[in-house]
């Protein structure tokens, strides 16, 4: 079973939708034992950072989160759900992440000619083979939609990158802990892809 964590976030349905397209049993909840007894947990979001952080400790999810990751469940933050996993962000000054990853969101730099926020498909740079990677082409096109973009304090854990306006770290990994600021759900058969080798981690042992 895969846990969508719901802490009153935008586009959790959409999430949803592509993991039962692809077969999977999806659960939205914010029940701790539910959490903590899913095969994978999913922090999707859409929104502010320091609002979405407000409801996950409104409804006391920071202790869970940190207990199923320290448990070494997979876990996959997307778009707002990788920023919140960092330390901070610039969207909300003073407000503090989960601090799983080490480093920072900051706002994308205005460039002439780019819109912020930045919507729409862009290719990645696949490196340091990461593991939601496999069998995806390098410069397949995924959906982003943001203004404020991930700085990882470690490069290692970065497993794609994108241009716009500046490098963006567009994927993380590190041990079981996944995270992607573009929509898989939205991304088409790339996409899809991706959310199915979240989803088989685990079944080829």
């Amino acid at each position: 079973m895969i846990a969508l964590i719901d802490y009153d976030a935008g586009n959790i349905k959409s999430v949803e939708k592509a993991l039962q397209l692809l077969g999977e049993e999806v659960v939205l909840t914010r029940d701790k034992e539910t959490l903590m007894r899913a095969d994978k947990v999913i922090l999707p979001g859409v929104g502010n950072f320091g609002d979405c952080m407000q409801n996950l400790n409104r409804y006391e999810l920071v202790p869970v989160i940190r207990e199923i990751v320290a448990k070494g469940t997979p876990f996959l933050g997307i778009c707002l759900g990788l920023q919140l996993l960092f330390e901070r962000s610039e969207e909300a000054p003073g407000v503090e992440g989960l601090g799983i990853l080490k480093g920072e969101i900051v706002r994308i730099p205005d460039k002439e000619g780019l819109k912020i926020p930045h919507m729409g498909w862009n290719s990645l740079h696949l490196q340091n083979n990461g593991r939601l990677f496999a069998g995806i082409d390098e410069q397949a096109y995924v959906y982003f939609v943001h203004s404020y973009y991930l700085k990882a304090e470690d490069p290692s854990i970065v497993k794609a990158t994108t241009e716009y306006s500046t490098l963006i770290h567009a994927s993380v990994e590190k041990d079981n802990v996944f995270a992607c600021q573009f929509h898989p759900e939205k991304s088409s058969d790339v996409g899809l892809k991706i959310l199915k080798n979240f989803a088989d981690l685990g079944k080829e042992a």
